[in-house]
C-alpha cells in the first residue's frame, strides 16, 4: 500500500463523520504522517473535538482525552508515584500522557504550569516524574483544541508551546449541503461511536517512515531556508520562524508530496503548507490588529512571493 492509498483509506473513514472538510482532514493526516502535533483553533460547535475523536477511532492505537480546566495539575497529565499499603512500596500510576493519540481539549483553559507539563512530552516523547525519565511509545500525537472567542478564564499558549505544534488550523462552518447531511445523521448516540479502525499502529509507523524518506532536493531545502531567513529580516515581523519551524515546514511538505503520489518535494508543496505551518509561529511588530492570524497570513504571502522559486529539476 502506498502513502497515497493509506491517506485515501483514512480520509474516507473520517469523512463519514466530518462532512465537506476533506482539505482539513488531509492536513491533519499530513501532520499525523509527519509525527507532528495539531492545534485546532475555532469557535464552539464546528467539530474540533469530533474530528480528533474520529481520527483516533480510525486508528487501532492508544487514545486518551484530557479536558483542560484551571484546576488541572501537571500530575493529572503525567501521572504520580503513590504508596501501595498492601505491597508496602511506592508504585507509579501512569497518566493519560502515556498513549499514542492524545486529545487535549480546550488546552488554553489550563494554567501555564500545567500547559508546560506537555512541553517536554511533545518535543522529546518522554516525561520526567519525580526525577525519573519515562519514555512515551511511538507514535505520539497531540491533537489540541482551543476556543478563540471566550477569553475569560483562559491562559494564552506561550510562543514556546505554539512552536511545538506542526500546524494550527481552523475547521470553519460546513456548507449547507454538508450541514443537511449532518442533521440527517444526528442521533441519540453520536455517529462517531460507530466508527471502526481502518489501520493500526504498526501500519501508521511504516507510513511515517515512508514519508520521512521522501526526497527533498538541495534547491528546495534552500527555498525553505530562504523563507526562514526572510521572516527574520521582514520589517513587519518581530519574531520570525525558528529552526524547528523550518523542519516542520520540510516535514509537512514531504507529507503533502507523499499524499499526491510523488517521491520528491516541489516548491508548490512548500507554498501550499506554509500558511498552516508558519502563521502561528510569527509575531508581528504591530499589535493593533482586528484579526492577527489573517494579517500574519497576508504578510507571509507577500514575503513568499518575493522569494525566487527554484526552477531546476527537482
Amino acid at each position: 500500500m502506498t502513502v497515497q492509498e493509506y491517506a485515501v483509506k483514512l480520509r474516507g473513514n473520517i469523512s463519514k463523520i466530518i462532512k465537506g472538510k476533506d482539505d482539513r482532514i488531509d492536513l491533519i493526516i499530513m501532520a499525523l504522517l509527519s509525527g507532528g502535533h495539531v492545534l485546532l483553533d475555532d469557535v464552539p460547535g464546528t467539530g474540533k473535538t469530533v474530528l480528533a475523536k474520529a481520527l483516533a477511532k480510525s486508528i487501532d492505537a492508544g487514545f486518551s482525552r484530557i479536558q483542560f480546566t484551571p484546576d488541572l495539575l501537571p500530575s493529572d497529565i503525567t501521572g504520580i508515584h503513590f504508596f501501595n499499603m498492601k505491597e508496602q512500596e511506592f508504585m507509579f500510576r501512569a497518566g493519560p500522557i502515556f498513549t499514542n493519540i492524545l486529545l487535549a481539549d480546550e488546552i488554553n483553559r489550563a494554567t501555564p504550569r500545567t500547559q508546560s507539563a506537555l512541553l517536554q512530552c511533545m518535543e522529546e516523547k518522554q516525561a520526567t516524574i519525580d526525577g525519573e525519565f519515562f519514555m512515551i511509545d511511538k507514535p505520539f500525537i497531540v491533537l489540541a483544541t482551543q476556543n478563540p472567542v471566550e477569553t475569560s478564564g483562559t491562559y494564552p499558549l506561550p510562543e514556546a508551546q505554539l512552536d511545538r505544534f506542526i500546524i494550527k488550523l481552523s475547521i470553519g462552518y460546513s456548507d449547507k449541503k454538508s450541514e443537511m447531511e449532518i442533521l440527517d445523521n444526528s442521533r441519540a448516540v453520536h455517529p462517531v461511536e460507530s466508527l471502526t479502525a481502518v489501520t493500526d499502529k504498526s501500519e501508521l509507523l511504516e507510513m511515517m517512515s515512508r514519508v520521512e524518506s521522501i526526497k527533498v532536493n538541495e534547491a528546495v531545502r534552500e527555498y525553505i531556508a530562504d523563507i526562514g531567513n526572510a521572516s527574520r529580516h521582514n520589517s513587519e515581523i518581530k519574531l520570525g520562524l525558528s529552526t524547528r519551524g523550518l523542519i516542520a515546514l520540510k516535514n509537512m511538505s514531504q507529507a503533502r508530496a507523499a499524499l499526491r503520489g510523488r517521491e520528491f518535494v516541489t516548491p508548490d508543496d512548500v507554498k501550499a503548507v506554509a500558511p498552516y505551518v508558519c502563521v502561528h509561529r510569527l509575531i508581528c511588530r504591530s499589535t493593533v490588529m482586528r484579526d492577527p492570524d489573517s494579517a500574519k497570513q497576508d504578510i507571509l504571502e507577500k514575503m513568499i512571493k518575493d522569494i525566487p522559486v527554484p526552477t531546476e529539476q527537482i
